[in-house]
């Protein structure tokens, strides 16, 4: 039986209501979303604080919450050499038939392969960086994440680890 798939690429530092959106606007169209979560070997960093464990378990906490069960988490380590990056993400990936990016380099690669990709559309306020710099500076980040997620990043302390990596 042939499944229609999409890759959804990410580094989920953290997972936020954009990534949620952008999965709930693609979902029906397909069979399963293969979720790659990018970058998947850093953690403890001012770009990626938390570890693919924590971030596949917000993936999986929100999406539960949401009563979505057709996806598929795959972690995919940086190989930092992007005429090889295409194929590296393919070799550990089930087969797809098109890529969801709002990342203007990731849709560059995947369309000089050949590869069909859909642009989604930022939400201008939310981003993981914004995010992370409002959890360091003790403003508002809650109401831009899924309430799982903001849940689990209490219950890790999220907060105490970000202010550590940046030294406050």
């Amino acid at each position: 039986m042939f499944m229609k798939r999409a890759l959804f690429i990410g580094r989920f530092q953290p997972f936020h209501l954009g990534h949620l959106k952008d999965i709930k606007e693609y979902i029906n169209e397909v069979d399963e979303i293969i979720i790659v979560i990018g970058s998947s070997q850093y953690s403890h960093s001012e770009d990626n604080p938390f570890s693919v464990e924590e971030r596949m378990r917000m993936i999986e906490d929100c999406l539960i919450a949401e009563g979505i069960h057709n996806y598929a988490l795959y972690p995919v380590p940086d190989i930092h050499n992007n005429e090889k990056w295409v194929e590296h993400v393919q070799s550990l990936v089930p087969k797809f038939d098109f890529v969801i990016t709002g990342n203007k380099l990731v849709a560059r690669l995947f369309k000089e392969k050949n590869i069909e990709v859909k642009n989604i559309k930022h939400i201008k306020e939310i981003n993981s960086t914004k995010i992370r710099d409002a959890m360091l500076n003790g403003k508002d980040w809650k109401s831009f994440v899924p309430k799982q997620v903001a849940q689990y990043l209490e219950k890790i302390q999220a907060i105490d680890r970000i202010r550590t990596i940046f030294g406050h």
